[in-house]
């Protein structure tokens, strides 16, 4: 039997009669099942359960019924509510609970993730009315996007000490990341069947099994000739083909990118802001429309859907046109003659002479 066989059995197993069936932990896992049989991806489905259970456990501790059919707005509002009181990491179960509580961002992907769990049942036929209709899901709160000046990006390169295997890898990562702005699972599911060094190009799954091409630069070209050619270690096995691996030859993991990101930056002096490959993303975005480059492409580029969060770059990169202007403005810097102003007809121009000093009238 199956590895996929057996999970159907111990799901259906488990399920013995309908009222089970409507219980939030149950229809987690058929929704886990479906998601997988559609092709949405481990962090669609991660979070989605993980918002499920903390439902469910809130509805528990709190004597409340898990059945789906009987959460009806009110109780969702109060969930809702209690996640704006939880601490960071408060029911997590490697983590200690830190201070403070959880974000407005976090908080809004819980409750779209419920919406959209929501949804799937009701297409499934599991309920008939739909709660989040009227339900009003918290706004995440607007965040200005960081970004790395020119002089700090330069400052992350020179940090890299490309005489060994492993820092070329990382030069040429780091590279990759400012020149084509990818997301950093997306850097590390690169395989070499995916690179057309003719045309200066790769080939990129990114979000919801989406393909994409997305162009690199000369330098950047050079970088991954020499490291495929010199600096990749030898793959642990022959099914092994990502770009990007370990000393040896295993896949290089998120984390491990994440953390190497954080450790040149520590490294070169860069301050006050989140040096991360996420960073980068968005450091490589304003850059384009900083240089010219079209919102169109960019959208390309980045693997977004829509426009809108190409329009937050665009709008970054106008503050900093009208913060420059106000710093160079050509007029504001000359130091221009006072016009002169012609009177009016029928109207005496007036004296510059003080009154004191005026002639006065014979008579």
């Amino acid at each position: 039997m199956s590895v996929f066989a057996e999970e159907i059995n111990t799901t259906i197993e488990y399920v013995p009669n309908v009222e089970d069936r409507c219980n939030l932990h149950t229809l987690a896992e058929v929704y886990r099942l479906c998601s997988q049989s559609e092709g949405k991806s481990k962090a669609t489905i991660f979070i989605v359960v993980s918002a499920v259970r903390y439902l469910r456990a809130f509805l528990h501790a709190n004597g409340l019924s898990t059945a789906i059919n009987q959460i009806g707005i009110e109780q969702l509002r109060f969930f809702s509510l209690h996640l704006q009181s939880c601490r960071k990491f408060e029911s997590h179960p490697y983590t200690k609970p830190q201070a403070g509580h959880l974000s407005g961002h976090t908080i809004n992907d819980y409750m779209r993730a419920l919406r959209a769990f929501w949804s799937w049942a009701q297409a499934e036929g599991y309920i008939y009315e739909n709660p989040f209709v009227t339900l009003k899901i918290p706004k995440a709160p607007k965040r200005l996007i960081p970004t790395m000046s020119v002089e700090e990006l330069s400052n992350l390169v020179g940090a890299i000490d490309i005489s060994t295997p492993q820092g070329y890898r990382d030069y040429t990562i780091v590279l990759l990341l400012i020149d084509t702005g990818l997301r950093v699972s997306e850097l590390t599911s690169l395989k070499v069947d995916d690179i057309n060094l003719e045309r200066r190009s790769f080939k990129v799954w990114g979000k919801g099994a989406k393909e994409r091409v997305v162009p690199f630069g000369v330098r950047l070209h050079k970088a991954l000739l020499n490291y495929l050619t010199f600096h990749r270690p030898e793959p642990a096995t022959p099914r092994t083909r990502e770009i990007f691996l370990t000393f040896s030859g295993e896949l290089l993991k998120v984390r491990r990118v994440q953390a190497m990101i954080k450790r040149y930056a520590k490294k070169a002096g860069i301050q006050g802001i989140r040096c991360s490959p996420h960073t980068l993303r968005h450091t490589a975005a304003l850059l384009w429309i900083r240089n010219g480059g079209d919102v169109l492409s960019l959208q390309q580029i980045l693997g977004h859907s829509t426009l809108e969060m190409v329009r937050v770059y665009v709008n970054l990169a106008q503050s900093d046109i009208e913060a420059a202007h106000r710093k160079y403005s050509p007029v504001d810097n000359m130091d221009l003659k006072s016009p002169t102003r012609r009177p009016k007809q029928g109207t005496a121009r007036p004296s510059l002479v003080p009154n004191s000093q005026q002639q006065r009238p014979i008579c």
